[in-house]
């Protein structure tokens, strides 16, 4: 069968490789520890499912919801914007719920980006902006991260990449943790203004910080509703990947297009797990991020131990570090799953200057990863 040219035009997808690869070590009969993907192992709160038990009993949530959200939910995250941010949200332009924030970022560029135009997006970085741009018939064009900028954007190098439509942003930063201060997004901002850029701010990490710094909102900048929105997801703050629930705020002309894509592609999100969500924004998750922090310590400690170089990192559930001399990223994850049955994100996934790095999720207990750096100590792959 002819597949549509657009998708011989896809790179492999990194995660669904990775899932291929723990199935066959598996069917070796190997216990894999899963290192690599970003699937909180910690339970949806219980306030929640309760939440979720009672709302999916409601005859009124067997029919189609509304394409923009219910009007509960998004008062319930406007008010959870402004406590957290400061930032005062309308709830009928400025606040929009996605199917997580996966199917958000994915719709955009086919919601903004007409066929040839540029979107920008980062390197290393989350596959699917530049996947979906694809999809949507743009350029793409790769700014690199930098571990010299704290893997932030340098903003005079992006204006060598000509003129562009949209650009994707992404802090707290997956895969390589780094984390950015309103500093840098006032800077980003006067960049994108005297250009006409439109601005995505994927923030799906934004509640998982460390040594205390509270990551803030792009849209807590002044100018910003102009011509940016941020895409928050449920997933890593409240262990909720498997619900599909997000949601994005900001520009209302870009939230606007992104509704009418939508509208046409799907019926929004089961009405019973949006009344859960509203559950959820009202929960502390303070505790989630104690748990990442020992898992953290713990990682940190093995790694120095090793002798491995990486990125201390204030944010997300990762942890960027450099590859052994003598190995690519991608022969090192196969290393560590063939011979020690650990699996981890080899960087060059994420993009041509992820190479000479690989990504470590902390999403397993510490027992788990105290044992899969043990089995990696093993192979003597470091000299200190």
């Amino acid at each position: 069968m002819r597949r549509a040219e657009r998708l011989e035009k896809l790179p492999p997808y990194l995660f669904d490789e990775l899932d291929k690869a723990k199935r066959k070590a598996s069917e070796r009969g190997a216990r894999v520890i899963d290192l690599a993907v970003g699937d909180p192992d910690l339970p949806t709160p219980s306030a929640v499912v309760e939440r979720m038990r009672e709302a999916v009993t409601n005859p009124s949530h067997h029919r189609y919801p509304g394409y923009l959200g219910s009007l509960e939910l998004r008062e319930a995250l406007a008010a959870w914007f402004g406590r957290r941010f400061g930032v005062r949200l309308d709830v009928d332009s400025e606040v929009l719920v996605l199917i997580g924030s996966k199917e958000g970022l994915g719709h955009l560029p086919m919601a903004l980006v007409n066929p040839g135009e540029r979107v920008l997006v980062p390197d290393p970085g989350y596959p699917v902006y530049a996947n979906t741009s694809i999809l949507a018939g743009a350029e793409v064009g790769r700014f690199e991260l930098k571990e010299s900028n704290g893997f932030l954007p340098d903003v005079e190098e992006l204006a060598s990449l000509g003129e562009a439509r949209l650009i994707f942003l992404n802090y707290p930063n997956n895969p390589t943790g780094a984390v950015a201060g309103q500093e840098f997004y006032m800077k980003i901002l006067d960049f994108a203004a005297a250009r006409g850029l439109l601005i995505c701010n994927d923030a799906a990490y934004s509640e998982i910080t460390f040594d205390g710094f509270r990551s803030p909102s792009i849209l807590a900048s002044p100018g910003a509703k102009e011509c940016a929105i941020e895409i928050h997801s449920f997933s890593k703050t409240f262990n909720m990947t498997g619900w599909r629930i997000g949601f994005a705020a900001g520009n209302p002309d870009m939230l606007r297009a992104l509704a009418q894509v939508k509208v046409n592609l799907d019926s929004s999100v089961f009405g019973a797990i949006q009344e859960a969500a509203v559950t959820a924004v009202s929960l502390d998750y303070d505790e989630n991020v104690r748990v990442y922090e020992g898992r953290r310590r713990l990682a940190l400690e093995w790694l120095s131990r090793l002798g491995c170089r990486y990125f201390e990192a204030k944010g997300t559930f990762y942890l960027w570090v450099r590859v052994p001399e003598g190995f690519s990223s991608v022969d090192f994850a196969v290393l560590l799953l063939e011979k020690a049955a650990v699996c981890v994100a080899p960087g060059s996934g994420f993009g041509t200057y992820g190479e000479g790095w690989f990504r470590i999720a902390l999403t397993r207990p510490e027992a788990e990863i105290a044992e899969g750096f043990r089995r990696v100590a093993s192979l003597n792959l470091w000299t200190s």
